[in-house]
């Protein structure tokens, strides 16, 4: 059973790894943002940034893998969109430090008050 649980964890932080490399790179994150408004072919996503349709293609493949860009290919067309199931991964982890912080904050101001009433 405990091998079940480690790797479910493993697999989590594997699939964490993926989603935070593709989102670490501003023309992906980029694309992502393209591809919220609606979907575009490759050739849509590469233009802004004045790079070749291959480079566009490998920062896409990134996106595929992490689960964030689905690809339909039509012909030599490939239409590419936005699939955000998988930033619900990225929410629950950042919520998990969200409380701490919160907390931690909340912990500094009640001190930073008693501080200032002891000197009243």
């Amino acid at each position: 059973m405990k091998g079940t649980a480690t790797r479910g964890k493993v697999k989590r932080d594997e699939r964490l790894d993926r989603l935070f490399r593709a989102l670490g790179d501003r023309t992906r994150r980029s694309m992502l943002r393209r591809l919220a408004r609606a979907p575009a072919t490759v050739g849509e996503l590469a233009e802004p940034f004045d790079m070749t349709l291959p480079a566009a293609s490998k920062h896409l493949r990134v996106l595929e893998r992490a689960g964030l860009v689905n690809r339909r290919i039509d012909g030599r067309v490939h239409r590419c969109s936005l699939d955000s199931r998988q930033l619900g991964e990225v929410r629950r982890w950042l919520d998990h430090y969200q409380r701490f912080w919160d907390e931690t904050l909340a912990s500094l101001a009640r001190h930073v008050a008693d501080d200032v009433g002891d000197d009243s």
